[in-house]
């Protein structure tokens, strides 16, 4: 049943409807990371589930629709790549059978440079089959753009390191290459696509610093874009035009 629907009956008859339920899979801006700093040998980052997108959606699901309880699964893991998530969704989505699953992959897998895009296209289209094959709604989000430069708040170290190999991805045109291929695997398997890349790419050819928006300065979004994902999904959700 369609998402809407789902909610729209639950409108109507909450005490013999069941629970709606959304699940979200993807990496760290999905569970919800913003600030990095330096801890030792590694990068240390800082969580705030609060701010996340998919928390930013129930919010606004709770504003739209107050007397309806919705349920969200945030499967979400720092620096996790579609690969992985193919391997996780039994236990991780399957298992508690949501209405709609978001799935948001492509920031991680893009590090792995045009050699990896037939590992990305193979287990996006995995996802996407295991899911429909429960009948599950399917929406796959395309993610931020990365930092198009090196920010100068950002210290010599790990974190710089990591910023110039991102601003490489994304100034070589790698990381249009992962969201091209995003894109024919949706329209492969008839799945909604929620493109906030793009949106990100609009944003920068009107002139917009997009990587001053990114709270890490590398891949994580300020706070205050998570709600730019949110109404988003809501659109694609409501099937705004």
């Amino acid at each position: 049943m369609n998402i809407m629907k789902k909610i729209q009956r639950k409108l109507s008859d909450n005490k013999n409807e069941g629970a709606v339920t959304i699940a979200f899979l993807g990496d760290s801006v999905t569970q919800g990371c913003f600030e990095i700093y330096p801890q030792e040998d590694k990068i240390g980052v800082v969580f705030d589930s609060e701010h996340a997108y998919c928390n930013c959606l129930r919010k606004l699901l709770a504003y739209l629709y107050p007397s309806v309880p919705v349920n969200i699964i945030n499967a979400g893991i720092s620096g996790d790549a579609a690969p992985h998530g193919l391997e996780r969704l039994e236990k991780d989505v399957l298992r508690h059978e949501p209405d709609l699953v978001v799935v948001c992959f492509g920031l991680n897998d893009a590090s792995k440079g045009v050699d990896g895009i037939d590992n990305y296209r193979q287990a996006l289209g995995g996802i996407f089959k295991r899911l429909t094959a429960e009948g599950m709604e399917v929406i796959f989000m395309t993610p931020n753009m990365l930092n198009s430069y090196v920010s100068p708040f950002l210290a010599e170290g790990l974190c710089r390191q990591v910023a110039e190999q991102m601003s490489e991805i994304q100034r070589t045109g790698v990381m249009d290459l992962y969201m091209d291929t995003a894109r024919d695997v949706c329209k492969e398997y008839g799945i909604k696509v929620c493109d906030c890349y793009h949106k990100w790419n609009v944003m920068a050819n009107n002139g917009v610093d997009t990587t001053a928006l990114l709270s890490n300065h590398i891949n994580h979004p300020k706070r205050e874009m998570s709600w730019l994902f949110a109404f988003s999904l809501l659109e694609v959700m409501m099937e705004y035009k």
